[in-house]
């Protein structure tokens, strides 16, 4: 498994249907971003309207006072907490066999399929097929009969039971808007939010619209739930950048006559094409980028310093002398998520890690290290601190 590090965690409620009737079941520990059945729909205005994501409220992470006076530091440790470190081998399974969430073939190819897309961007991430559900961080999930497409974000994937999927997909997605599900899905694995919530948008709504188009079918949404998941803005330190695509693959379409502005809006919709746009490539390439250096030596009893820019990425390679419990830690004011993976077969396989972001102390880990084998340190910088160096010691 790869780097199990709790982050501040949000609450969905997945609907689903069997034998019994309709139920709900809250995930907490992810934030799992439901899309119902894509092949319900309702004429408006002469345009097709689009089931949409439900989400619960995320509670904002409760950051120390100090932390909080420091807008610059508060928003580099938001906006990176659910980001994987660089070169990580995400591993993904497909439930299989007499599941619930059976995925058949021709869906799981189409998954592959958009994998590859992501892939083909150069991002730094890779993914890589198991057959045994507890060996995935992703674990992938179908089901026409429960009719939602979902995914947790990021390290959030992290905190779902290894029973249950952690990306979930409803409908067809051999079509084009099922290709574009597949893409969105996986985007909200590598890290990525919605767009339409994006506080930088310049987006005004026609609101009693939006609740009217909302509250009928096929979303049904509540007053709150459509509050929740369309008119309410992310926190502006969530959102890396300052502009809103949207073309974006995180985006999601909108009849006529529910935005007011930007004007165009209003009298055509909005509708995304449904592929990766050339900033989501952007994004994805500066979170993983695809060409790095190789990593230095660490030492036993050595230091290595270095200045990194919040959301960089150094890579250290170990290869001890002797077996024995060893511990590596960081030095300085700076905000880290620090890990350890041994090196089998030519994989990096993960062993460890620390997160020190918004608390008064550095990351550390100790671990039993062996002779000749080979070692890997990854440390993800969130906010460099006044000096603008950080230091890695083994010792």
């Amino acid at each position: 498994m790869v780097q199990r590090v709790v982050s501040t965690t949000a609450l969905c409620v997945h609907r689903y249907r069997d034998g019994l009737g309709t139920h709900e079941r809250e995930w907490i520990g992810g934030h799992m971003a439901s899309t119902r059945n894509a092949e319900s729909s309702r004429e408006t205005q002469g345009r097709r309207a689009k089931p949409l994501c439900s989400t619960s409220p995320r509670p904002k992470p409760q950051l120390a006072s100090v932390v909080a006076s420091d807008p610059r530091r508060a928003a580099a440790i938001l906006g990176g907490r659910t980001k994987w470190v660089n070169k990580t081998v995400l591993h993904y399974c497909f439930f299989r066999g007499s599941s619930h969430f059976s995925v058949p073939d021709v869906q799981a190819e189409a998954i592959r399929k958009a994998l590859a897309v992501w892939k083909a961007v150069g991002i730094g991430l890779d993914f890589k097929e198991v057959t045994q559900l507890s060996e995935a961080e992703v674990r992938i999930g179908y089901s026409t009969a429960d009719g939602s497409s979902a995914s947790a974000v990021g390290r959030d994937v992290l905190n779902i039971p290894l029973t249950e999927p952690t990306t979930v997909y409803g409908w067809d997605l051999t079509t084009p808007y099922g290709r574009g599900t597949a893409l969105h899905e996986l985007g909200h694995v590598i890290g990525m939010e919605h767009e339409h919530q994006n506080p930088f948008a310049g987006i005004k709504w026609h609101e009693e619209a939006v609740y009217q188009s909302l509250g009928s079918p096929p979303n049904n949404w509540p007053r709150e739930t459509t509050f929740h998941n369309i008119l309410e803005k992310l926190d502006p330190q969530q959102v890396q950048g300052s502009g809103w695509d949207p073309d974006s693959i995180m985006e999601y379409e909108f009849e006529p006559g529910l935005i007011d502005e930007p004007e165009r809006y209003d009298a055509d919709g909005l509708v995304p094409p449904g592929t990766l746009s050339q900033s989501d490539k952007v994004w994805a390439v500066k979170w993983y980028p695809g060409s790095t250096t190789e990593p230095k030596l660490l030492e036993a009893f050595k230091t290595v310093a270095f200045d990194l820019n919040a959301g960089e990425q150094i890579d250290l390679v170990v290869k001890p002398t002797q077996s024995r419990r060893y511990n590596v830690a960081t030095k300085g004011a700076s905000d880290t998520l620090l890990t350890l993976f041994e090196e089998i077969n030519g994989e990096a396989r993960y062993l460890a890690a620390d997160d020190d972001s918004g608390v008064d102390r550095n990351a550390s880990i100790t671990y039993k290290l062996f002779k000749d084998r080979t070692y890997l340190v990854r440390l993800r910088l969130y906010y460099p601190g006044q000096t603008g160096t950080t230091a890695v010691t083994l010792t």
